[in-house]
C-alpha cells in the first residue's frame, strides 16, 4: 500500500487532506509524509505511529536519540544516502537501523552485505535522516578531504592554501566552490556561511582548543555546536576567512576585522568578520547580516501597543536625546533603524555615526566610526553639527566626550537617537551621571529611554499546552491559580531543530521623562526610585511586556524566567 492509503485507512487524514496533499507535493517535489507535516495536515508524531504499525516495527524519535560517531561510521556514506538510512544503535551482532522505509528488502540486504551485521530495522521521519546524514556523513567527507589536502600540502606534493593567489572580496560563494583552483578548505569556510544563512543564524564561532576546534553557530540568541573539525584545520580556514575578508594572513598575533560581502541563496548576506588571537590559534567570529531578513518597521517588533505610542511620541519630538538601551545582540539597532526608516523624509537632513554599519538606508546619510585613524563617535559628532542636520543616529554614548556633545546638539535643535550599556532604563540615568554628565543637562534633554530584550518565540509546528510547578511559576512572577489564560511550550519539531522554538519577539520598557522624573533626576535619585515613579506613572516593564507576550502565547515560562528574573 502507498503511504497516502494508509494514512486514509487509518484515519489519520481524510481523502480531501491527502488530496492537497498530493498537489503541494508535485509543486516541491518532497515526500507525501514530510509535505503533510509540513502542511500541517499530520503530526510528525502519528505519521510515525501510522507507519510503526502498517510495518510492524517501532518507531524513532531521533531528535531525541544521541548517536554515536562510532556507530554512525558502521554504513558507508554512499549507502546512507541511496538508501535514506541512518545506524542508530549496536548490540552484538545487531545493528538497528533507521529507516523511511523498513520494507525495503534491497536496502536491508546490501547493508547486511556492506556491514556483516543482521539488521534491525525501525522507522524514522525522513527530515531526520537527511539532517544526520547531510550533518554526519557530507561533513565527514568534506572534513576528510580537507585534511588530505593539507597531508599532501606538508610532504611538499600539494598546496592546500591556493586561496592565497588572490586576495580580492568574493561576491558569489557558489563560483569560490566551483572554482577549480579552490581547496577544500575554502569549500568548508563556504559550507560554513552557507548553512547559517540558511539556519537564520546570527553568529558563527570558530574556536580552536588544544586538542580540537569546534564550530558553534547562535541560533535565537542561543549557541548550538555543529561541527568539530579536526585542530590541524584551524590555521587553513581562519587563512581562507581572512583572505575573503581582505585582512592580512601573516598578521596572527593582533586582532582583526573585516568584511565579506557574499550572495548564498541568491540573497546579498554581509558578513562581519573577527578574528582574535588565542592560546592554540586563531578564534574567528561572523556576524550574519541578511538584508533580506530584517524588517525594519516599529510595527513588527513587538511592541506592546501603549509603548510603541510612547516611543512614537519620543521619536517625533523636534529635539531632544531618545536613547535605547539593552545588552548585546538585544536588537537596539533594528530597533533605531526601524526608527529611522519611520522618519526618513525628503525634508529631514537625517545623519548617523555607527560602528559597525550594520544596514545601507537609502536617503539617510551613514558614516563608519574608525577609532583607529581618530573618527571616533565625537569627532564625527562635531563634524555633523556642521552638516545641517535635524536628526543625529549614533551608534553608542560611552564616553562623556560623546555624552557632552549629544547633549549639545539636543540643545541647539536637534533630535539625538543612541544607544547607551545598561540593564534598564531607570538605570540609564545613573549611567550618563556617572559619567560625569551634569543632572541638570540629563533631566533638560532627555525625552525618553527605552530598554529591551529578546525573548524565544514558540514554534508554530509544535507548540502544546503544558502545566508547570507553583514554584516555577511564582519564579516567572505568576501567581499560581491566578492567571487565566493556558500555558505553551514547544515539544520540539524538524521546523525547529529540536529546539521548540523559532523567531524570537522583543519585549519593551518605555521611560517618558516626565516632570516628576526630572526632578527626581536633578535631586541624584538612585535608579530603584526613578523606575518606581515610572511605574507609578504607567510604565509597562520589561517583566510586564514579557508576560504579554506569554499570555498571547508567544513564549514560554522558561523564557519569561531566563531573560526577566532578577537575583
Amino acid at each position: 500500500m502507498k503511504l497516502g492509503e494508509i494514512l486514509v485507512n487509518q484515519g489519520f487524514i481524510s481523502e480531501d487532506m491527502l488530496e492537497q496533499a498530493l498537489e503541494e507535493q508535485k509543486k516541491d517535489g518532497s515526500r507525501l509524509g514530510s509535505t503533510l507535516v509540513k502542511m500541517g495536515l499530520l503530526k510528525e508524531q502519528d505519521l510515525l505511529n501510522a507507519l510503526s504499525k502498517h510495518f510492524g516495527v517501532k518507531a524513532v524519535d531521533l531528535k531525541k536519540t544521541d548517536i554515536k560517531d562510532a556507530v554512525l561510521d558502521l554504513i558507508p556514506s554512499d549507502l546512507a544516502s541511496k538508501y535514506l538510512v541512518v545506524p542508530v544503535s549496536r548490540f552484538g551482532r545487531e545493528l538497528t537501523v533507521a529507516m523511511i522505509n523498513p520494507g525495503d528488502l534491497q536496502a536491508i540486504e546490501d547493508i547486511k552485505f556492506a556491514t556483516g551485521f543482521e539488521v534491525n530495522p525501525v522507522v524514522a521521519f525522513e527530515d531526520a535522516i537527511l539532517r544526520i546524514i547531510e550533518k554526519h556523513y557530507h561533513v565527514q567527507k568534506l572534513l576528510s578531504d580537507v585534511m588530505y589536502e593539507i597531508e599532501l600540502a606538508e610532504a611538499g606534493e600539494a598546496k592546500v592554501q591556493v586561496v592565497e593567489e588572490e586576495q580580492r572580496e568574493q561576491e558569489d560563494l557558489s563560483e569560490v566552490v566551483d572554482d577549480k583552483d579552490s581547496g577544500p578548505a575554502l569549500k568548508l569556510a563556504s559550507k560554513i556561511i552557507t548553512d547559517a544563512v540558511g539556519l537564520r543564524v546570527s553568529d558563527v564561532h570558530i574556536e580552536p582548543y588544544e586538542d580540537d576546534m569546534r564550530v558553534r553557530y547562535r541560533i535565537d540568541g542561543i549557541l548550538h555546536e555543529v561541527m568539530k573539525p579536526p585542530k590541524r584545520m584551524n590555521r587553513a580556514l581562519a587563512t581562507v576567512i581572512k583572505v575573503m575578508a581582505k585582512l592580512r594572513i601573516e598578521e596572527k598575533r593582533l586582532p582583526q576585522d573585516g568584511r565579506i560581502k557574499a550572495r548564498v541563496h541568491n540573497k546579498i548576506i554581509d558578513i562581519r568578520v573577527s578574528t582574535v588571537p588565542t592560546l592554540f590559534g586563531e578564534k574567528v567570529a561572523l556576524r550574519i547580516l541578511d538584508r533580506s531578513a530584517i524588517q525594519l518597521n516599529l510595527d513588527l517588533l513587538g511592541f506592546e501597543q501603549e509603548t510603541l505610542e510612547t516611543f512614537r511620541r519620543a521619536i517625533k519630538t523636534p529635539y531632544g536625546i531618545v536613547l535605547v538601551t539593552g545588552p548585546t545582540g538585544s536588537g537596539k539597532t533594528t530597533t533605531l533603524y526601524s526608527a529611522l526608516t519611520e522618519l526618513n523624509d525628503p525634508g529631514l537632513n537625517i545623519i548617523t555615526a555607527e560602528d559597525p554599519i550594520e544596514y545601507s538606508l537609502m536617503g539617510i546619510n551613514q558614516l563608519q566610526v574608525h577609532e583607529r585613524i581618530g573618527l571616533t563617535f565625537a569627532s564625527a559628532l562635531r563634524a555633523y553639527l556642521r552638516q545641517d542636520p535635524n536628526i543625529i543616529m549614533v551608534g553608542e554614548i560611552r564616553d562623556l566626550e560623546t555624552a557632552e556633545i549629544a547633549i549639545r546638539a539636543s540643545l541647539t535643535g536637534h533630535l539625538v537617537l543612541s544607544t547607551v550599556h545598561t540593564n534598564s532604563a531607570a538605570a540609564t540615568v545613573t549611567r550618563l551621571i556617572n559619567m560625569n554628565v551634569e543632572p541638570f543637562l540629563v533631566a533638560s534633554t532627555l525625552l525618553a529611554v527605552q530598554s529591551q530584550r529578546l525573548v524565544r518565540k514558540i514554534c508554530n509546528q509544535c507548540q502544546q499546552e503544558v502545566t508547570y510547578s507553583d514554584e516555577v511559576l511564582r519564579d516567572a512572577g505568576l501567581e499560581p491559580k491566578k492567571f487565566d489564560f493556558p500555558l505553551y511550550r514547544g515539544e520540539g519539531c524538524e521546523d525547529c531543530r529540536g529546539t521548540g522554538y523559532k523567531g524570537r519577539v522583543g519585549i519593551f520598557e518605555n521611560m517618558l521623562i516626565t516632570p516628576k522624573i526630572r526632578e527626581l533626576i536633578l535631586k541624584r535619585e538612585q535608579a530603584s526610585e526613578i523606575e518606581k515613579s515610572s511605574v507609578e506613572d504607567g510604565m509597562i516593564t520589561l517583566h510586564e511586556s514579557a508576560l504579554c507576550k506569554l499570555r498571547d502565547g508567544l513564549t514560554t515560562v522558561e523564557e519569561v524566567i531566563r531573560e526577566t528574573k532578577v537575583g
